[in-house]
């Protein structure tokens, strides 16, 4: 009996010891299994390419639908310069030839080609050459220098490969890329990257607000007009610049979106020159510094500060002290994010504003109207038409509004915001006035421009 018993007792301790065992060790590392489960960092350090081997990511396919579709552009500048051993007994000048290269993008089976103005800016002779080696003569159709965009064309019995537009606007910060071009006059050439940021504003182009798509792609001299493509070999960006010290590729390189680029090219083909659109407000980007001195707690928007007479902001009730923090579902959270989307608008299109007023939140729909603007380049001075409301506001008849001035030297003088009634005595009424007194003048006569300054007063400016 007594043994019977101290086997019960055994039993009973075994049991015991044998469930505390289990809820501590096994139990207690279950736990901590689960942990490390959920932990992000051992996710990524356990993978040597987590992103590849997750995603399965392959760009062969997207490589091999636009490669072909990337041309070498090669761009002939032809001038005439003196020979110093002839000009004292000819005074004769010689020709002489620039070379420029760099990439185009097939966008149509017939030969239509989207590059930069750069690449062919000022040339005498355009020639593409196909990823196949074929060469053929380039017409310019139009450009843009204002966005760096520039349509060209060849002729050709062949379909040519092309690549389709994505849609820009649906790209993600960390979402893959591929620059294809030719760097270095080397045949198509594919790099990979992640978009680093969208609407990035690089104001040291020519001081035009611009909105960017920023990678991490290698893109270097001979690269611009090459496509930026989305995984799906889609046209999403024109690889236009690199920031750098050197010229060459460190680490990024900008791309002028395919919403914007596809807006200016069709407004080429259709109208001959870009119809750009304005929302009617000025302002400026929102941060702790400028919501403390205007006394309100977003840090994040566009301010309103000015309301364009006769613009659709002015009629669809948009008000000074507004902060924009959305369009169309984008949200907005700095100046260029609203002008990247702008421009791929059309005039008469409506964009629906979300804004803040007294910290509550509205939306409000605007109809674009046409920006008339245009660059008086021998004059550097950016000129823009006026509306009925504006003359009567000036008091006069006529006129056309300096809204620029795109000579540092001229800025001293104050020009901006002043009307200019005449050039060279002749009335201007628009922007076509002014065009066709320039086009037609001698190119080295003087200009006499009479304006109307910030006080009302009639002064005039001469340019030689």
């Amino acid at each position: 009996m007594k043994q019977t018993f101290k086997l019960i007792i055994v039993a009973i301790f075994a049991g015991v010891f044998t469930l505390t065992g289990y809820k501590y060790f096994i139990e207690t590392k279950d736990v901590m299994l689960a942990f490390k489960q959920e932990s992000p960092v051992l996710f990524t350090t356990s993978n040597s390419n987590p992103v590849n081997t997750t995603n399965n990511l392959d760009f062969t396919e997207a490589a091999e639908k636009t490669v072909h579709a990337v041309v070498h552009v090669k761009n002939t500048i032809s001038s005439k310069t003196i020979n110093s051993d002839k000009k004292f007994f000819f005074k004769g000048l010689e020709p002489t030839e620039r070379i420029g290269t760099g990439s185009g993008v097939i966008i149509s089976a017939d030969g239509y080609i989207v590059t930069n103005n750069h690449v062919i800016e000022k040339s005498s002779k355009l020639e593409v050459t196909l990823n196949n080696n074929k060469t053929y003569a380039a017409e310019l159709i139009g450009t843009d220098a204002r966005t760096d965009i520039a349509l060209i064309k060849i002729n050709t019995n062949e379909e040519l490969a092309y690549i389709p537009f994505g849609d820009s606007d649906k790209l993600n910060i960390g979402e893959w890329v591929l620059a294809v071009g030719n760097p270095f006059n080397l045949t198509s050439t594919v790099t990979a990257g992640i978009v680093s940021a969208k609407a990035r504003d690089l104001n040291e182009f020519d001081g035009n607000l611009q909105s960017f798509i920023q990678t991490d792609a290698a893109v270097n001299k001979g690269n611009s007009g090459g496509a930026l493509v989305n995984s799906k070999g889609e046209l999403v960006g024109i690889n236009t610049a690199i920031t750098s010290e050197t010229g060459s590729y460190i680490g990024y390189s900008f791309a002028v979106p395919s919403n914007n680029a596809r807006k200016i090219i069709e407004d080429i083909i259709e109208y001959g020159n870009v119809q750009r659109v304005i929302l009617g407000i000025g302002g400026g980007n929102l941060n702790t510094r400028f919501a403390n001195e205007l006394g309100i707690n977003e840090t994040e928007g566009v301010y309103v500060n000015t309301i364009e007479k006769g613009s659709g902001a002015e009629i669809s009730g948009v008000e000074k002290g507004d902060i924009i923090i959305g369009i169309d579902g984008q949200k907005v959270t700095k100046f260029s994010d609203l002008a990247g989307y702008l421009g791929s608008k059309h005039p008469n299109d409506l964009v629906n504003l979300e804004i803040l007023r007294n910290s509550n939140k509205k939306n409000i729909a605007v109809k674009l109207i046409k920006l008339e603007t245009y660059k008086l380049d021998y004059l550097g001075l950016e000129i823009k038409n006026l509306n009925a409301k504006e003359l009567e506001n000036y008091g006069l008849e006529y006129g056309v509004k300096i809204s620029s001035t795109l000579n540092e030297n001229l800025k001293e003088y104050g020009l901006e915001g002043t009307v200019i009634i005449k050039l060279n005595d002749q009335k201007i009424k628009n922007i076509e006035d002014a065009k066709s007194i320039m086009e037609k003048r001698n190119n080295r006569a003087p200009v006499k421009m009479t304006y109307i300054n910030k006080k009302g007063k009639i002064n005039s400016f001469i340019f030689r």
